[in-house]
């Protein structure tokens, strides 16, 4: 059992939307089961891509939504930051100075369809207008079902949802993951498949970002860590690392232990149109994570990933 030795007080960082601030209190929860005396406070900012909703690009890429929880954490405001590993940029280190700690046990990566009448998304009529911004949706709906149109939608879930509700989109499409987080699940009309939409590099783990000089946070938090979340999480990131993806770069992928700890890594990377589309799937064998996702990314690289990547502006 760990005898702690640091101060009885963790002050969180995390982005102030409800679902960040739901993904908190899921560690809070579970800290206070591993250490009942800690106490946590929560210091919630407003990032820069929260304000902004245009094209992530204009703002540096997924940073956007990070950068000011890493400040807050640098300058000793916080003690742990809470972030989705989907938004952590990979094509660059973590800010000098941290760390991860810990990542927590995997939540689901699937993505789902929210239609008002409860359509599933092969009934979707042609013409439907689906919600998102994201280029990793578009491209494999132009590529799996042309007859749609993507209209831009950013904001969180809960203005997302408040904007299909006045009519501008006839779906929605959002993380499965985010929707528990929320308790908006009884909305969903379709869970899709990960082979009919490819999650994103890191959906459905949350990491616990430490300042590195922190020891005693870091022993303190570390615990919460599952290996398998750990495994998956640095295979798919080193993968996103050597491609050099950027945020307009349609990439997908993901990796997963079997029962018997077995890591494979299944990887995708398309044109933004969908009229191009480029597959890797690697099994670990003895290879550690950090190798597998290089050894995936190489294998599309030899595909043509890099032309694919560089042609697209951001």
């Amino acid at each position: 059992m760990y005898v702690m030795s640091a101060p009885e007080l963790i002050r969180i960082v995390s982005r102030s939307s409800p679902m960040a601030l739901a993904q908190v209190e899921r560690v809070r929860t579970e800290l206070a089961a591993l250490h009942p005396g800690v106490r946590t406070e929560v210091l919630p900012v407003t990032t820069s891509g929260d304000r902004w909703m245009g094209d992530l690009a204009q703002l540096g890429g997924k940073g956007a939504f990070t950068k000011e929880v890493d400040a807050a954490l640098l300058a000793g405001e916080a003690d742990l930051a809470v972030h989705c590993v989907k938004d952590v940029p990979a094509d660059r280190p973590l800010p000098q100075g941290t760390t991860f700690a810990a990542f927590l046990k995997r939540d689901d990566i699937r993505d789902a369809l929210i239609h008002p009448d409860g359509l599933t998304l092969d009934q979707l009529p042609a013409g439907s207008r689906i919600g998102t911004s994201s280029v990793r949706r578009i491209a494999q709906l132009a590529a799996s079902h042309p007859h749609l149109t993507c209209v831009p939608m950013r904001g969180n879930a809960g203005r997302r949802l408040q904007k299909l509700a006045a009519g501008e989109a006839d779906a929605l499409m959002l993380a499965v993951s985010g929707l528990e987080r929320i308790d908006s699940m009884h909305l969903v009309s379709d869970v899709l498949s990960v082979e009919t939409m490819c999650p994103p590099i890191g959906a459905g783990i949350l990491a616990l970002q430490c300042r590195e000089d922190d020891t005693d946070t870091i022993d303190l938090v570390s615990g919460l860590g599952d290996r398998d979340a750990w495994r998956e999480a640095t295979a798919e990131r080193m993968f996103l690392h050597v491609l050099q993806g950027h945020c307009n770069s349609p990439i997908a992928g993901y990796a997963r232990c079997d029962a018997s700890g077995d890591l494979s890594l299944r990887a995708r990377v398309f044109t933004p149109d969908g009229k191009r589309v480029l597959n890797a799937h690697e099994w670990a064998g003895p290879l550690d994570p950090a190798t597998l996702g290089t050894s995936v990314a190489v294998s599309l690289l030899r595909q043509g990933a890099r032309e694919l990547i560089d042609s697209i502006a951001h």
